[in-house]
């Protein structure tokens, strides 16, 4: 259909007369709007609106149809979903049908129009609740200012249209799976009978989501991809309804070569990873001057910055030199008078600078260090640093007493930090010293070296199962541990429970039952004599699990048959798979049973928690509520049967359907299903060529009858589709 604009929207609304009826076909899925007398619709879209906010200033406007994907760049399209004016196929949302007829008048040219002048033919479901009929010509009425209204069903009009174009007789059923709902109708001399009608809550958007969630479901990792839009594509160009289910799908359960034809393939948009060429020679050497002039110019830097810092060294050391040969030339009554213009307190500190700056000087220049020098100058630097531990405090002054107080703490926590390093390197020693023991038995016997360390293994292995088990179930002591071990309540001996005994009552050995145990520090000493067996926590480390591990380790190393055993609180997290480049097999989406599956709801809608009957069962039930006991009647409904609606342009819709209702029906009845010539417009064109007899104004009512009538007019109000 050519693009048309507002101004020949405008004009060509004007050449209509006043008494042209305008026809509208609203649908769950598609509103459609046109005049009478022509043979396709003006104006088509999607029967939905959305309310969208702008991304900066958070303005919210109106899109009714499909939104244009350009308004995601400057709206947020995400967080408002599509609304719909239908519930079950019923409009019950006027909010939102007002806007979608206030967009189908604009784009039919009525913008400039106070009200709309013309007669409407509006089509409704079956059986449509009068409440909601009532509320649409109140919105008519009240809004539009429309002159006359008209109601119709559109099945019945597709029906209709195509009774003329000699598809289907005048007794027949309208069979049509919509959007929503699927109704069956009757029709008796050309008019529906909807006593008779049937109804299921299933349609195209049932079947639709349903995909959707299995599409979902196979590939989660492509979640995003599956938009209502794409998913709805995928089912009208893919799925069918298979002649029998059950058969179809132990085809694709066996795997055959006929369900990898039935399979279809769609492949989603895929960039290839950019391949990596190995460079060439010349790139390569290119490269290597590159990084050759980078080291030769920071090398240089290095050098001038390492040529500066000797050089400042330099002249620091010689006025430290030229103070020193000064101050030995100093009186000695003139020392402080002169150290307060250098800056230096004392000789010592000069001396002590002096010795820095040799020190930086010689780790400058690159010089190998002097051990005894070193030694000596370190025993000098100590006496100088600690220059008033030796002296008694009676002399001292109180600000050397509180110096006195910190070189005390400074040097016992150096002594400290020197005692635990030479510990560790006699321990270093001590571990080197029994490596090597273990490597000469090792070389002298090495069966027997492995028996041995398979023993040694195994007692480590017992007895850190029995400390865990002592942790873990400490507090199973009422009889309850399943695991048959020994908590801490449970001593093993008695003379585990003499020393917790010995324990817990030597805070009462000093007499008057005073709690003063721990003042003291061979408390603590007793505290660790009783408490060695415990095992507690606080001690540190537990040597049996590290000799445990370094244990296991060596016998990995020497015996290729040993296999750890796994600790709970030791083993190693597993290892994280390793991930690989995505390719296109990645982003493919394979539609197989799917095909079939999704289509098939529509026949047994209990897959999906409807419990109602299906599409075939549905006529039976129509059939069997009209009442009449003449075969000859029922055999005249059969032998019309017109399928109309979006969801009966499934490929196998007829062949199935007539399979489902031949085995309802007695054998040799005579069953024949046609296909309406367009199941999405005929209910229009029907609409329209109906709304342009010359009767169809006796068909409706106008607004002076709706004031003076009200309601219960409409309550009444069926059409007559036969003029």
């Amino acid at each position: 259909m050519p693009f048309i604009s507002k101004i020949e929207r405008q004009s060509d609304y004007n050449l209509f007369p006043s008494s042209t009826p305008i026809v509208i076909d609203n649908g769950a899925s598609y509103f459609r709007i046109g005049w009478a007398g022509e043979s396709e619709p003006r104006v088509v879209f999607r029967n939905i609106v959305q309310r969208p906010r702008h991304k900066v200033t958070g303005e919210t406007i109106t899109i009714v149809g499909d939104h244009d994907p350009a308004l995601f760049k400057y709206f947020d399209c995400s967080r408002s979903g599509p609304r719909s004016a239908f519930e079950n196929n019923v409009v019950s949302q006027f909010e939102i049908m007002e806007y979608v007829l206030d967009f189908g008048f604009d784009r039919l040219g009525a913008n400039g129009s106070k009200q709309i002048d013309h007669p409407v033919l509006i089509t409704e479901c079956v059986c449509n609740p009068v409440q909601s009929r009532k509320n649409m010509a109140e919105l008519l009425f009240e809004t539009y200012g429309v002159p006359s209204i008209a109601f119709g069903v559109d099945a019945a009009f597709s029906y209709k249209y195509n009774q003329q174009q000699g598809v289907c007789a005048k007794d027949g059923l309208a069979l049509c799976p919509g959007f929503i709902t699927t109704h069956v109708i009757p029709f008796v001399d050309g008019e529906p009978v909807y006593k008779g009608c049937c109804r299921t809550n299933v349609g195209g958007f049932h079947v639709t989501d349903y995909l959707k969630q299995l599409l979902s479901l196979k590939y989660p990792y492509h979640f995003a991809r599956f938009t209502w839009e794409k998913v709805e594509d995928l089912k009208m160009e893919h799925c069918y309804i298979a002649p029998d289910y059950a058969s179809e799908a132990r085809l694709f359960q066996k795997g055959a070569k006929e369900a990898e034809e039935k399979t279809r393939c769609w492949q989603l948009p895929w960039v290839p990873p950019p391949t990596e060429q190995p460079p060439s020679e010349e790139e390569i050497a290119r490269k290597a001057a590159i990084r050759e002039r980078q080291g030769q110019r920071l090398r240089e830097m290095a050098e001038a910055k390492r040529s500066s810092k000797i050089n400042e060294l330099e002249n620091e050391l010689q006025g430290l030199d030229f103070l020193l040969h000064q101050l030995d030339q100093v009186e000695e009554s003139d020392i402080p008078s002169f150290l307060s213009e250098t800056g230096y307190v004392s000789r010592q500190e000069i001396e002590s600078a002096h010795s820095k700056v040799t020190q930086s000087l010689r780790k400058a220049k690159g010089e190998p260090k002097n051990e005894q020098v070193e030694t000596e100058k370190a025993d000098l630097s100590t006496d100088e640093k600690y220059s008033l531990i030796n002296i008694p405090d009676d002399i001292l002054t109180p600000e050397q007493l509180n110096e006195k107080k910190k070189q005390l703490a400074i040097k016992s926590m150096s002594e400290g930090r020197q005692r635990l390093k030479q510990k560790r390197y006699e321990e270093e020693l001590e571990r080197e010293r029994k490596q090597q023991l273990e490597e000469e038995k090792r070389r002298e016997n090495p069966e027997l070296y492995l028996e041995q360390l398979h023993a040694r293994y195994k007692d480590l292995s017992e007895r850190v199962d029995q400390q865990k088990r002592l942790k873990t179930n400490g507090g199973n002591t009422n009889g309850n541990n399943l695991s048959g071990s020994v908590g801490r309540g449970e001593r093993l001996n008695a003379a585990q429970r003499e020393r917790m005994r010995l324990l817990t009552t030597a805070a009462f050995d000093r007499g008057k039952g005073e709690d003063t145990f721990g003042a003291r520090d061979e408390d603590w000493q007793l505290y660790k004599l009783m408490s060695k067996d415990n095992n507690d926590d606080d001690e540190g480390p537990d040597e049996d699990e590290a000799e445990l591990a370094r244990v296991s380790s060596r016998l990995v190393d020497l015996d290729p048959t040993f296999i750890p055993k796994s600790e709970a609180g030791t083993s190693q997290p597993a290892e994280a798979p390793h991930s690989r480049p995505l390719t296109k097999e990645d982003f493919q989406i394979f539609l197989g049973l799917e095909r079939s599956r999704c289509p098939e709801i529509l026949f047994n809608p209990n897959w999906i928690g409807v419990d109602q009957a299906g599409l075939d069962e549905m006529t039976g039930v129509s059939i069997r509520r009209l009442g009449y006991k003449d075969e000859g009647f029922e055999e005249r409904l059969t032998s019309s049967i017109l399928m109309t609606g979006g969801s009966s342009l499934f490929p196998g819709m007829v062949e199935r359907l007539e399979s489902g209702i031949r085995m309802l029906r007695p054998c040799g009845s005579t069953i024949k299903i046609a296909t309406a010539l367009n199941p999405i417009m005929d209910a229009w064109r029907g609409a329209a060529k109906y709304a342009s007899e010359s009767q169809f104004h006796t068909q409706t009512f106008s607004r002076m009858d709706y004031y003076e009538k009200g309601e219960d007019w409409l309550r009444d109000y069926q059409p007559q589709y036969t003029l």
